[in-house]
């Protein structure tokens, strides 16, 4: 896991490859303390299924050459809910029906958010 200090570098790193790529709702919650799967929780939306398909890629291929690769990918060929598991933390890439009807944020409602990306885009 990461140190007790904030978020790392690679969260940076995943703001600006999803800014990029022009992110919907972009947050990241901590959750050190209060789960022992992951440190950070970072959840987008995209605008349509190729949408989310195409920030997942690009994300994969920006962290990749820093020597930063997921420990396991979901859902990337549906393209409606990507998860890209990095262990120390976890991307959740949305289609916004699915983030509407899951509601992590509710969820993990304990954790604070600490970066909020730049918006690449707003709810229409």
């Amino acid at each position: 896991m990461t140190s007790a200090g904030g978020p790392p570098e690679a969260l940076r790193l995943v703001a600006e490859a999803l800014t990029d790529r022009k992110a919907v709702d972009a947050v990241v919650l901590d959750l050190r303390g209060l789960t022992a799967a992951a440190d950070y929780f970072v959840i987008v939306s995209g605008t349509s299924n190729a949408h989310v398909r195409g920030m997942a890629e690009h994300l994969m291929a920006t962290l990749a050459p820093q020597g930063v690769r997921p420990h396991h990918v979901e859902g990337l060929a549906q393209g409606r809910w990507v998860l890209l598991d990095y262990v120390d933390f976890v991307v959740h890439v949305f289609h916004p029906e699915l983030r509407d009807f899951y509601q992590l944020e509710r969820l993990w409602g304990d954790a604070p958010p600490v970066l909020t990306a730049p918006e690449g885009g707003s709810k229409g």
